[in-house]
């Protein structure tokens, strides 16, 4: 009945929401797909091959049940530019060569003939989108990255064998991050043994030789850890890092929360959120990922375009919220469980009395009107609990963080940030203790954010 139900679901699915709008699915064999990983590509011919490489130094035993499925995509000349469709028709060209195993030629760069041959000598199994082409695009007026990963991953459930159903695998990447040898083993596992509809990848970027930019991926790593540090201690069932290349789910989830955004930015973002609300986001800490440390202006926030912010900001600093926001987090979201039985005007008088930006913040996300509708429509405490969080999710967390920053707890200096949230946490960090201000080196830096990766590292 439930390979059933998926069917149904899965067909519904392809036939309402999906984005493939008609392009082909360009790939040799359809037989034994069991798990798909998904990689938009965008005028990244110089790292795309480094990360099916990558790929392909795993077991032969993962990669023959398993197929990568690159869309290579742009907008319309006018808003893409001539440099990215023509690198984008040379990246469609190779990719065509490797699918059919044959007429690939010797190029002039070297790292990517030996990244050819790695995938040549490997079983990788490769399929394609053309997304870039006349007719093909990315319409002008939706996000590019998120619909192209959205385009991946629809294809992934239609390529995905009906026998595997729900339980299929449908990993992220991006054509700028590498992984290791047990990448597809490790998340197979994973799931197997955890019954979660999503879970994140451990990840790591890569550690560039320019100090400038060593600098400003550590402080943005930070930034993203701290995040998330806070909202494990204020005790958020979100708390997990939003980063596209870390994410896989499966192929049940993908269906039941309707796919990927088409977001410009913050699709990885919005798409956990989405898969939190039905179950709880796992952590696979058996291996990492390891995504770019390259600046970016494709989209108007994530680690590219951070880079550049903070490249271009003389100083490198980089803020991080005020460990008081959290505090005030934790106090509320513990407090609901006190709440079960009471009216909203019982939980207003409440809340404000933990601070009155609480209560402001609840007034206009119109919380007391949608309270007395959860208790009005829930049979049990349990029942209320859970559309209390269905209700007050990640986003409208986030929210909250920058009400609060906004309006009370403005940002604080990054070392002096995270020694307070490590103190709130119980924590001490060997590498912060002689660290006083933002003006640390980069090897400073450097040695905080690896004892950070260590002692959170499903941040």
């Amino acid at each position: 009945m439930r390979m059933m139900n998926y069917a149904r679901n899965r067909d519904r699915y392809l036939n309402r929401y999906a984005a493939l709008k008609g392009r082909s699915v360009y790939v040799r064999s359809l037989q034994n797909i069991q798990n798909a990983v998904a990689i938009p590509v965008l005028q990244e011919k110089g790292t795309l091959f480094e990360s099916l490489a990558s790929i392909a130094k795993n077991p032969a035993s993962d990669l023959e049940k398993t197929v990568v499925i690159c869309v290579v995509n742009n907008h319309s000349p006018t808003v893409a530019g001539p440099a990215a469709i023509s690198e984008n028709q040379e990246t469609l060209d190779i990719l065509y060569k490797i699918v059919k195993r044959s007429g690939i030629p010797v190029y002039p760069e070297q790292r990517l003939n030996d990244s050819l041959g790695t995938i040549l000598d490997s079983r990788l199994r490769l399929a394609c989108v053309d997304a870039s082409s006349p007719g093909n695009e990315i319409p002008d007026n939706l996000g590019g990255v998120g619909t192209a990963r959205k385009i991946a991953m629809d294809a992934a459930v239609m390529l995905i064998d009906k026998d595997v159903s729900a339980n299929g695998i449908i990993s992220c990447l991006d054509a700028d991050t590498t992984v290791e040898e047990n990448f597809l083993s490790a998340i197979r596992r994973y799931f197997w043994v955890n019954n979660v509809p999503a879970a994140t990848v451990r990840y790591a970027h890569r550690m560039p030789s320019d100090m400038q930019l060593l600098s400003a991926i550590c402080r943005y790593e930070i930034f993203i850890r701290s995040y998330v540090i806070g909202l494990m201690f204020a005790g958020s069932p979100y708390a997990f890092p939003a980063i596209g290349s870390t994410i896989s789910c499966t192929a049940g989830a993908y269906v039941a929360v309707r796919g990927m955004n088409t977001k410009e930015a913050a699709e990885d973002f919005h798409f956990l959120d989405k898969l939190a609300k039905i179950g709880r986001i796992g952590f696979i800490e058996n291996t990492t990922v390891h995504p770019s440390a390259r600046i970016s202006e494709r989209v108007p926030f994530g680690t590219g375009s951070k880079m550049k912010e903070l490249i271009e900001n003389g100083s490198g600093r980089l803020f991080l919220h005020d460990p008081e926001v959290f505090k005030i987090l934790r106090l509320f979201l513990s407090e609901t469980e006190f709440f079960l039985d009471k009216k909203a005007v019982e939980i207003m008088f409440e809340v404000s009395a933990i601070h009155p930006a609480l209560s402001e913040y609840l007034t206009a996300i119109s919380f007391p009107k949608k309270w007395e509708a959860i208790r009005d429509n829930s049979v049990d405490p349990g029942q209320i609990r859970r559309q209390f969080h269905l209700f007050f999710d990640g986003l409208k967390t986030l929210r909250l963080i920058h009400y609060l920053s906004r309006r009370y707890f403005p940002p604080v200096e990054m070392f002096a940030g995270l020694k307070g949230l490590l103190k709130m946490t119980g924590k001490e960090m060997k590498a912060l203790k002689d660290i006083s201000t933002d003006s640390a080196d980069s090897e400073d830096l450097f040695n905080v954010l690896q004892e950070l990766r260590i002692m959170f590292p499903n941040s």
